[in-house]
């Protein structure tokens, strides 16, 4: 897969348990996408879906598969560059027997470019992106300018992206990067009752981490 010269992803540890592996091998056929130069066809995968959300990074799975149980007829694109994520999460979709999620394995960059077509997202979640809190890592962090404009071009009309942060000077550079771009309105909102508490998420405020969530909506 061609990928950015800048990556927004931290490789951490990649070693994937025998259950999550097994998960991989036995359901990649059914729930996984290989990445391609074709764009998706949204409404051949989620024939039944009254929308379709891209879920960029989903970690674990956690969120994305209560997500996914929650509101059967929303098709979720969920997006992710760790297996053992994947594994895990393609054994939450067998378990919990769901058929609106598809995960796309890969770096959201090049995925959003050349596999999602202009104006067929009705919204994005961006849950706990890595905040690259080192000054000299910013220019990593995945909203910038030039991500805005990429994104916009893939959300309808009135479309959201949504966005939780537990990094408060990453939050406050979120609002800046959206204030700046004549492409989005909105900004911080309430925590939403939909959005699943993770387990990642209550250490976090276990360890008094001040959760933001952010909402933009397409001008």
């Amino acid at each position: 897969m061609e990928q950015d010269s800048i990556r927004t992803y931290r490789l951490r540890g990649s070693r994937i348990t025998a259950p999550q592996q097994s998960a991989l091998d036995k359901y990649w056929g059914l729930y996984g996408i290989e990445y391609s130069l074709d764009f998706l066809d949204l409404k051949g995968l989620f024939p039944d879906s009254e929308q379709v959300i891209l879920e960029i990074g989903f970690g674990m799975g956690e969120a994305t598969a209560l997500l996914g149980r929650d509101f059967p007829k929303t098709g979720f694109v969920a997006v992710e560059v760790h297996k053992p994520g994947i594994g895990k999460l393609m054994a939450r979709i067998e378990e919990l027997e769901l058929s609106n999620i598809r995960i796309v394995e890969g770096d959201a960059h090049p995925i959003v470019k050349t596999m999602i077509s202009d104006v067929s997202l009705d919204g994005v979640h961006l849950f706990f992106p890595d905040p690259w809190p080192k000054k000299r890592h910013n220019k990593r962090r995945i909203i910038n300018t030039e991500f805005l404009k990429l994104i916009h071009q893939k959300i309808k009309k009135g479309g959201f992206f949504h966005i939780a942060t537990d990094w408060v000077p990453y939050a406050e550079y979120i609002q800046e990067a959206f204030a700046a771009s004549p492409l989005f309105t909105g900004g911080v909102v309430e925590r939403p009752e939909w959005r699943p508490l993770t387990r990642f998420e209550g250490q976090g405020i276990t360890k008094d981490h001040q959760v933001t969530d952010l909402r933009y909506f397409k001008a």
